[in-house]
Formats: C-alpha cells, structure tokens, sequence
C-alpha cells in the first residue's frame, strides 16, 4: 500500500498489518498514533525508536512468532509468508545446512533459553550459521541486546513490504 493508504487506513486494519510485523501491542500503538507520517523517513525512525527496547514481555511475545531458523513457520503465531520469504536464502534441500542449523539452534536455546533469530533476508546458510556460532560466545545482556536488533530490523523489513 501507499503511505497515502497507510495513513488513512481504519486502526483495525492497521493494527493488524504492523501486529505481522512486530506483534508488541505498544509498538503497534506508537507506529499507528504517529500518523500521519510525511514520508518513509519519519515512518521508519518513529517504527524504530519504538523498537528499540522491549521489555521481556514484549521480547518472548515477539519471539513467539518467530520458527527457528531452517525450520517453516506453522501455527496461529507465525507469519509464514514473511518468514518464508526471510528465509529464502536458506535451502531445505541442504542436508548439511539442515543439520548444522538445527545443532546451532539447539545449543542456542540450551545457553539462552529462547529461539536464535537474525534478520536472515539476503543471508546465506552459511553467514547464518558464522553468525549462530559468533552469538554463542555473548554473555546474556549482549544477547539480548542484539536479539532486540534483529528483531528491529525484521520489523522494519516486514514494514517496507507493507508501505511501498
């Protein structure tokens, strides 16, 4: 849709769109309630700033939507077309790739105790598994800091295909 669309759209329908973006109810009401937005600019700072810190609520909520990477999203939860299309780069055919990403998720989620997410558009298998082993070694803060930016990034990825 247009900004034009985007700025009249009726909040139901809204809050719908950015919910599949980043489903965190006051990221939603701060994008929405910045309206009207002049451009992209101004859009995509007020989206960002918002998402800047999320409290854990707002983390596990956000992360709840997400599969695991190498896996295909299912569920009430997912958005599986975005996902799909994120994950694109990521060949399910791979049997080596399947393997190594499904090691590297597990011991993820056995140090940090949730799902390993990247912004994973335009990223390989392989620069997805450097990046799964280099967060390894992050102690808890770090990791939760940049999980937080990947998750930033996703959303603002999810909202440039809504606004075009």
């Amino acid at each position: 849709m247009t900004l034009e669309d985007f700025n009249a759209l009726p909040e139901p329908s809204l809050d719908e769109q950015l919910a599949a973006c980043l489903p965190v109810p006051r990221w939603v009401a701060a994008v929405r309630d910045g309206r009207p937005y002049a451009g992209w600019p101004g859009l995509e700072a007020t989206a960002s700033a918002a998402a800047a810190h999320l409290t854990e609520d707002e983390l596990a909520t956000a992360l709840a939507g997400h599969p695991r990477i190498g896996e295909r999203a299912s569920g009430p939860n997912h958005n599986a077309s975005a996902s799909a299309r994120e994950q694109a780069g990521v060949d399910p055919a791979d049997a080596e790739a399947a393997r190594a990403l499904a090691e590297g998720n597990a011991a993820y989620e056995e140090r940090f105790d949730r799902v390993f997410l990247i912004r994973a558009a335009g990223r390989s298998a392989p620069e997805i598994l450097a990046e799964l082993t280099r967060r390894l070694d992050n102690d808890d803060d770090a990791e939760r800091a940049e999980t937080v930016t990947q998750l930033r990034e996703i959303a603002l990825l999810r909202l440039r295909q809504v606004v075009s």
